[in-house]
């Protein structure tokens, strides 16, 4: 098990009513908030007018930026940094899943630095004085509300990246599961296939001894299994969808990695992808992750990949690993299609033309990307084939 030092400072309030939480969170930063937010849905569900009772209580002035997209676009970030610098922002409120919360960090990390925001994306050692953030999650996949990370795309460059801060890290976050009851299905399934693709970026490593770290990663994995297909079919049982939005936020709060050493492979293959056709993030990675072990399964991994396929899928230990790793693998892939999530590339309307292109994007320095087997973008190009 490697050393690790591990910090979590957000102040994180769930449950049922816990949107009461937000006028004492509000007093701690000022009065003047940015309220970051996708498209309508949290009007029609009502999240919107409780959090304007609350503004009107508290005597709170507050700006809108409204309709982040699914994939939040740089130009959006510099809208918002217009409008903090303008009405000199105190707090910005992201209302939303991971969309409206990654498009508020790297705001919040541009509002004092005076170049383009995608110099912060591309190095976040950049930021100055990042304002403080704040959530009311209403999605379960990303696990935003309780990391440091954030994803922005640069639709004139097709580039897609992830940026890491200490201080995009919320303040506080507000996880009510009922929030989550008017989630489509599609976006149930993909956000579950989100977090699940989060655990196993950090769980799929070799030779770290850290026995602890990857039981509570399977635990993870098995209430996805479990709850997924659940809240699909009964959008508003409670127990599932509380299961579910618990475990977006363990998946990827830096708990899992402790003690590991797992650089993400999956992830950047899927932002390649998505920064050129905007596809839904966790419906990318249901189809690249089985195409990804797949192929980087052989003998030094394949002992890896049995151990989840017999304490996650409770395969037969008499298997040999081989045997096995091929069947976690097939369980695996069968486990999203179940989720009604399409199998491969070509069904999302992929030209195979592109895949070289996006291949070579792939990697946010250099020619590779690091992780339990180094890819070239030669390797990324044959995993595209493979979910093709």
């Amino acid at each position: 098990m490697k050393n690790f030092h591990y910090h979590m400072p957000v102040d994180l309030f769930f449950g049922e009513g816990q949107i009461s939480q937000l006028t004492s969170q509000l007093q701690r930063f000022g009065n003047r908030v940015l309220l970051v937010y996708g498209g309508g849905s949290i009007k029609r569900n009502g999240i919107y007018q409780k959090i304007m009772d609350i503004f009107a209580a508290e005597h709170i002035s507050f700006w809108e930026l409204s309709g982040v997209e699914p994939n939040p676009r740089l130009e959006t970030v510099i809208r918002g940094v217009k409008l903090c610098r303008t009405h000199q922002i105190d707090l910005i409120l992201a209302v939303g899943g991971g969309s409206s919360i990654d498009c508020a960090k790297v705001i919040a990390g541009s509002v004092h630095y005076n170049g383009n925001p995608w110099d912060i994306v591309l190095d976040s050692n950049r930021c100055q004085n990042v304002l403080p953030i704040g959530v009311i999650l209403t999605l379960a996949a990303t696990g935003s509300e309780m990391d440091p990370m954030a994803v922005i795309t640069n639709t004139e460059q097709n580039l897609k990246y992830g940026v890491g801060h200490p201080d995009f890290i919320p303040r506080f976050s507000i996880l009510d599961p009922t929030y989550t009851y008017s989630v489509p299905a599609a976006q149930t399934a993909a956000g579950t296939a989100d977090m699940m693709s989060h655990v196993f970026e950090s769980y799929f490593t070799l030779h770290d001894g850290a026995f602890l770290i990857n039981r509570l990663a399977e635990g993870i994995l098995q209430t996805c299994i479990h709850y997924g297909p659940i809240a699909i079919k009964e959008p508003e049982n409670y127990e599932a969808r509380a299961n579910l939005m618990w475990a977006s936020s363990l998946a990827i709060n830096g708990l899992l990695k402790n003690g590991k050493d797992c650089p993400w492979s999956v992830h950047a293959m899927e932002h390649a992808l998505s920064a050129y056709f905007d596809v839904t993030h966790g419906t990318g990675l249901a189809i690249l992750t089985p195409a990804w072990m797949k192929y980087i399964l052989d003998d030094s991994t394949a002992q890896m990949f049995a151990e989840y396929g017999w304490n996650v899928w409770h395969l037969e230990r008499s298997w040999d690993a081989m045997k096995t790793a091929n069947t976690a693998i097939e369980k695996t892939r069968e486990f999203f299609i179940s989720l009604g999530i399409p199998a491969t590339l070509r069904e999302l309307n992929i030209p195979e033309s592109m895949l070289e292109t996006m291949a070579k994007s792939a990697p946010k320095n250099g020619d590779t990307i690091h992780g339990v087997k180094p890819l070239h973008w030669k390797d990324v190009l044959n995993i595209y084939k493979l979910a093709y």
